[in-house]
């Protein structure tokens, strides 16, 4: 089949400066020329790849950031809308506020429990508690890093094929305050409102957005009905109180809801009246430090959380004959602890700290209710050396992990896992430099996977205690090119993953699940973009981009066939052009190549086809 290509034409993200109280409209000063951006971004501040702030040219990761200018001129709504705008992977968009990301063929997992994903997404450093990125709004984002391939070293279970980690904004300077409204198609409406600044010690950053959107029209203008939403909602706070130089404490506050989003099954099949609602909620309490010399740094952290996902299927309309007629719901109650300490001995940097996470899962389909615990171990080191030329980064991880199936049957499983990773990177000259990887990852068993003892529908469950991780080995060569105003860089890279968890019924007719699958992944990921506005000195940025990811092996070992689900090419491309003092427009294209996907509207037994 010819490949599809899915266009976003992301136009006009304009914003003007006086609808605030301050300075402008969204709260900041604003963004003014650099003529030397890209040496600004080459000693720009991340925190993703060590848990720790480092000068980005340091870091052996391959990062992707997206950062508050970026996020200012975008005119997503969400973080699933924006990681699309910026062809961060192979977005999946679906009706009723569900986006999932793919990075290098692995893919956050949409429904409750992260842990079940293979790429994980943070919330402030720590994990989300989904891997539904419709669920994160962006107007209180500061920034957004991206590792592209493995972070299970320095953030556990699902980090196979990348971390996301969303960071929201810290209040700075004089309080300043904006208001906006946005329509757009499909009555599309938002309407949002924030605070940020800083009075005295205290500091304080939020945001409020509720917006609505009706049912839109696919691209050969055939109505898709029971695709809207009647209210989306989102609360954000970020308040901090300084009591030494360096010493902050602080408490987050995020709550996301959408109320009556449309489920509206294959256009062919089109159900009129199922919906889902959806809510995440969490608060974090967050201390950070340091000395006076930066020499010893340290982190604690304390959060609780519930990801709920609830979904409507009446009697009234089933056009597919498959009738559920109740309200299904699956809630997870979440809470953890983080602590770490960061020694600097010269060129040498340690980092040392614990981990601890607990789920606990019900859901209306199954009479079971189950916890997950998790306590982990890590140690993190980074050397420079050749007159900081040279950098090397190792890590190791030890976690030991509780499942437990509370009701009905009282079973307890626990294992362990050990992983390391080491990187190396290194200026060849100023402008160019050198950067290898070797990282493992893992995904865990579930409690169903391994003491699930249940019957639904007339079938009994069974876990296997005897489950291993999921598990990977990825390795990993790239160099990044800095020119003036030209930013490029290209990877290669190619991950062995093995122990899938599968489902299989076993000889008495009993389900369960095994570790059966092995795969492999490999291919190209580069990304190109240059100021030609600052290149020749304009008051106007004109930024012309472009990113890609290219499978050239994506089979699965044990059937010879490429994975389901995975495009061998996605790609994102366009055109930025700034005044940098209010005026942004942006003209985005997102591609995506063909896949084998399951046709689940062909009937039983499914097909795989092409698209």
């Amino acid at each position: 089949m010819k490949k599809s290509c899915a266009v976003l034409l992301i136009l006009m993200g304009l914003t003007f400066p006086g609808m605030g109280f301050a300075q402008n409209s969204s709260g900041q000063e604003p963004i003014e020329g650099n003529k030397n951006q890209v040496t600004q971004e080459l000693d720009e501040m991340v925190v993703t790849a060590g848990r720790v702030k480092e000068s980005v040219k340091y870091v052996v990761n391959n990062m992707t950031i997206i950062d508050n200018r970026e996020i200012r001129q975008s005119s997503a709504v969400d973080v699933g809308d924006l990681l699309a705008e910026k062809g961060i992977g192979a977005v999946r968009k679906h009706p009723g506020s569900l986006t999932t990301i793919g990075i290098r063929g692995f893919r956050t997992e949409s429904h409750g429990n992260d842990l079940k994903g293979h790429v994980l997404v943070l919330l402030n450093g720590r994990r989300a508690g989904t891997g539904n990125v419709a669920k994160i709004m962006t107007k209180n984002v500061e920034r957004i890093e991206v590792i592209r391939g493995p972070g299970s070293v320095q953030y556990g279970s699902a980090a196979v094929g990348g971390v996301v980690n969303i960071i929201t904004r810290q209040g700075k300077g004089e309080p300043t305050f904006f208001a906006e409204g946005l329509v757009g198609s499909f009555d599309n409406t938002e309407a949002s409102a924030g605070v940020q600044g800083e009075a005295g010690r205290f500091d304080f950053s939020g945001s409020a957005t509720r917006g609505t959107s009706n049912d839109y029209t696919t691209a050969d203008g055939t109505p898709y009905k029971n695709t809207g939403v009647d209210t989306r909602e989102n609360i954000s706070l970020n308040l901090g109180y300084t009591f030494l130089p360096g010493n902050r404490l602080g408490i987050m506050i995020n709550h996301f809801n959408v109320d009556g989003a449309g489920s509206p099954d294959y256009l062919s099949l089109n159900d009129l009246d199922d919906y889902t609602d959806k809510t995440n909620t969490s608060v974090d309490l967050i201390l950070d430090g340091q000395t006076s010399d930066e020499k010893f740094l340290w982190m604690a952290r304390y959060f609780n959380g519930q990801d709920k996902d609830g979904w409507a299927d009446p009697t009234d309309s089933n056009p597919d004959g498959w009738d559920m007629g109740v309200y299904s719901e699956q809630k997870t109650d979440s809470q953890g602890a983080q602590a770490q300490f960061t020694a600097n001995f010269g060129n040498t940097r340690i980092t040392a700290g614990v981990d601890w996470i607990d789920y606990d899962i019900e859901t209306t389909w199954t009479p079971e209710k189950t916890s997950y615990e998790n306590v982990a171990g890590f140690l993190l080191g980074r050397y420079k050396f050749y007159d900081d030329r040279a950098v090397l980064s190792a890590g190791l991880r030890y976690d030991t992990y509780e499942v437990e199936v509370i009701q009905p049957a009282g079973k307890t499983v626990d294992d362990s896992n050990l992983i390391p990773n080491i990187g190396l990177s290194f200026f060849l000259t100023d402008m160019i430099k050198l950067r290898a990887a070797y990282s493992e990852a893992f995904v865990m068993p579930s409690a169903d996977n391994m003491a699930a003892d249940y019957t639904i529908y007339g079938t009994h469950y069974i876990g296997d205690p005897n489950l291993s991780p999921e598990s990977s080995k990825t390795y990993e060569g790239g160099v990044d090119l800095f020119y003036r105003t030209v930013k490029s860089s290209l990877t290669y890279f190619q991950t062995d993953f093995k122990d899938k968890i599968e489902s299989i019924t076993l000889t008495s007719g009993d389900h369960s699940w095994k570790n059966v699958g092995r795969a492999q992944i490999s291919g190209f990921e580069g990304t190109l973009s240059v100021d030609i506005g600052a290149f020749f000195n304009w008051n106007l940025e004109v930024r012309p981009y472009g990113g890609f990811t290219w499978l050239t092996h994506y089979e699965d070992r044990e059937t010879g066939k490429d994975l389901l689900e995975t495009s061998d090419m996605t790609a994102s491309y366009g055109l930025v052009v700034s005044d940098m003092q209010g005026f942004s427009a942006r003209l985005n294209f997102a591609y995506y190549g063909e896949k084998t996907i399951t046709d689940f509207e062909s009937g039983w037994p499914y097909q795989d086809i092409q698209a």
